[in-house]
């Protein structure tokens, strides 16, 4: 097997669609609809998100996207990883590049907004054991108890940390 690849892709591919079904389901299971801000593919293709998927064997391991809020302050996006291919850290190493990813584009900050549910746990803990910081609604997002929302301040970060 070769080593997982990470690269910019088009959310259109066949694989990439059945998997954002996926996301999607999990996000309309276990959050009211006015709380779901997960994206479908037409959302993807925004000019603002860079689309990047996690590969290997020509298999889909995972997906992630980084937006764009303005030249400092970058989101991440549909963040989701393939149940075949969850334990084995290829969230971690999607959510590490674009980080890095970020930090290249010269953004100071990182933000993201994710559930509060159960199964969200594993995401929280993920973004928290990354050094994001529980923080207050960003862009175009209100307070809700159904979202927590979490911030990485980039410009204290040195290359390679």
């Amino acid at each position: 097997m070769t080593e997982p690849l990470i690269a910019i892709d088009d959310p259109r591919r066949d694989d990439v669609r059945a998997l954002l079904e996926q996301h999607l389901a999990l996000a309309n299971q276990n959050s009211p609809r006015e709380d779901v801000h997960a994206l479908d593919v037409d959302g993807l293709l925004n000019p603002a998100l860079t689309f990047f998927s996690c590969r290997t064997d020509r298999s889909l391991l995972g997906i992630g996207a980084l937006k764009e809020l303005d030249a400092a302050h970058g989101e991440l996006k549909s963040m989701h990883t393939a149940a075949a291919a969850r334990g084995r850290g290829i969230g971690r190493a999607m959510l590490t590049h674009l980080v890095a990813v970020a930090r290249e584009r010269g953004y100071r900050r990182l933000s993201l907004e994710t559930g509060t549910m159960d199964a969200f746990a594993p995401a929280r803990a993920m973004y928290a054991n990354a050094g994001f910081e529980p923080s207050q609604p960003f862009a175009d997002y209100t307070p809700s108890p159904n979202s927590t929302f979490f911030t990485l301040p980039l410009a204290d970060l040195v290359a390679g940390a």
